[in-house]
């Protein structure tokens, strides 16, 4: 089990990321929350294996049909054992 932390840069906000995140996640089993920051960032702590966060990463790296990611940043962090995955609202 591993801990990310991911901050998205981009067009990512008003674009469906949180939602299509959240459905993200569950498909791969992956526990966590996202939400919209107020610096038009969105934020993410996930919480699986390597493959499944390596797999979520990959998807965070383009997103929903219209988002422009332009960063994904990426930090280890402690394990926090979520329950599930939620849509948190903005900071």
């Amino acid at each position: 089990m591993r801990h990310y932390n991911i901050t998205v840069e981009g067009k990512v906000q008003g674009v469906w990321f949180r939602r299509s995140a959240a459905q993200e996640a569950a498909k791969l089993g992956i526990h966590g929350f996202v939400q919209n920051r107020h610096n038009g960032t969105v934020y993410i702590e996930a919480e699986g294996s390597r493959e499944q966060l390596t797999e979520l990463l990959k998807w965070c790296e383009h997103g929903p049909s219209q988002a422009e990611v332009l960063r994904v940043i990426t930090d280890v962090g402690p394990i926090k054992n979520y329950g599930n995955f939620r849509v948190m609202k903005s900071e």
